[in-house]
């Protein structure tokens, strides 16, 4: 057999493997055979020599003709064992646009923070700004801008976290109220205020205490304030949170940053003040503390205490936030228990 049977028997041979090749993988067996290079075509090629030389012009003509329809139809090959494995994979990953989606899991607010947010938004209605001041704070203004004598038993390490002996983990954010007090301009008008955050104390963590909580301090400054004035805001914020049918009261207390004090109580939402355990049979519940400013505390500001006066009052966000939900252990707020933090997603609006 001459080199042209042989390219003749090459090509019908080559374009029946071509036509076998069924992925891509034997297809590419298929080309290195017959156009790689140690091919059949490369192997003609090698023997041009035994090929006479008025031939070998005519030979090498038909080996690259043959070369150029193997590539040719290898590549045409290749293109359709891809499309059909695109399909098919279309196929199998074909989703049905008519079947009901599923629904997500959305996440929700910590019930804490919807308790903050809720009052800021109270609040900055009524015209107050909303502070944020530092955690770590100056013994300065967390306690001697408040009127706490220096042997004043929240002073006592067993009750703040000292870093030093001048810086603290605040254990109130009354520190808010100094600074804003003391740069409050009054030509400009009164002062309203609301200082949220963490504060510290040196406490057991039980179902009741912890060693962080939230709370929220007030503050109102201006000519003429009036104890019907922090009256008034009180009942406001305790009928926003638990409710307008809530009854409420004031009793004296002892606050050194306020005088009076006052500690405000509600009418018990489990027992509507009849008695039960929640409210330890008095029917009514303690939920935050209050009263007027202290002269000393305006002073101690630079602001003249025979001109302004004002109130102040501080609630703990975690309380609210147990009463409000009727939570039994102040734990489960920071236990980051989802199933527990989504039970608050009904309120989450």
């Amino acid at each position: 057999m001459d080199l042209f049977d042989k390219l003749v028997e090459l090509r019908k041979d080559g374009l029946a493997k071509i036509k076998e090749a069924t992925d891509e993988k034997k297809l590419n067996e298929v080309r290195v055979e017959l156009v790689g290079k140690k091919g059949e075509l490369t192997k003609i090629l090698h023997s041009m020599k035994e090929v006479a030389p008025d031939k070998r012009r005519e030979v090498g003509q038909r080996v690259n003709e043959l070369r150029d329809l193997f590539n040719e139809q290898l590549d045409g090959t290749k293109e359709e064992i891809l499309k059909a494995l695109a399909q098919k994979k279309l196929e199998e990953e074909r989703i049905d646009v008519t079947l009901p989606g599923k629904r997500g899991h959305v996440g929700s607010k910590h019930p804490i923070y919807l308790i903050l947010d809720d009052l800021e938004a109270l609040f900055i209605g009524m015209g107050y700004q909303v502070v944020q001041g530092p955690e770590i704070e100056t013994d300065h203004y967390v306690f001697e801008m408040m009127n706490l004598p220096k042997d004043h038993p929240a002073r006592d390490m067993q009750e703040t976290f000292y870093i030093d002996s001048e810086n603290l983990l605040r254990s109130q954010t009354s520190g808010d109220q100094a600074r804003v007090l003391e740069k409050h301009d009054f030509a400009k008008g009164p002062l309203k205020m609301v200082g949220p955050g963490k504060v510290y104390r040196r406490d057991d963590d039980d179902a009741t205490h912890s060693h962080q909580f939230m709370q929220m301090e007030g503050l109102v400054v201006d000519k003429h304030v009036t104890m019907g004035d922090l009256k008034g805001t009180l009942e406001m914020i305790a009928k926003h949170v638990f409710g307008a049918d809530r009854a409420t009261r004031l009793r004296p207390s002892y606050f050194p940053f306020t005088e009076p004090s006052v500690e405000m109580d509600v009418s018990c939402f489990n027992c509507d003040g009849k008695g039960c355990p929640i409210c330890k049979y008095t029917g009514w519940i303690e939920v935050l503390g209050a009263g007027m400013v202290h002269p000393n505390v305006l002073e101690n500001a630079g602001v003249d205490s025979s001109v302004y006066g004002g109130f102040a009052f501080g609630v703990g966000l975690d309380r609210f936030a147990i009463l409000k939900y009727g939570v039994d252990d102040i734990r489960d707020f920071y236990t980051n228990d989802v199933r527990f933090l989504g039970q608050f997603r009904k309120e989450d609006k």
